[in-house]
């Protein structure tokens, strides 16, 4: 059986806490953007469509 990489596992934690921490200082700072590669990030919902073509 293969053993746990613990240096790995802490380094994801500190990564995941850190992107908390970011996310959480943006959000108090008013800015509703994100930084590119952050997870959780939704992406933008498209428009309702009506179902109706509009002629060219």
């Amino acid at each position: 059986m293969a053993k746990p990489n613990y240096a790995f596992e802490k380094r994801q934690r500190d990564l995941a806490k850190k992107a908390k921490k970011e996310e959480k200082r943006q959000r108090k700072a008013g800015t509703a953007e994100t930084p590119e590669g952050t997870e959780g990030a939704e992406p933008a919902a498209p428009a309702p469509t009506t179902g109706e073509k509009t002629a060219p």
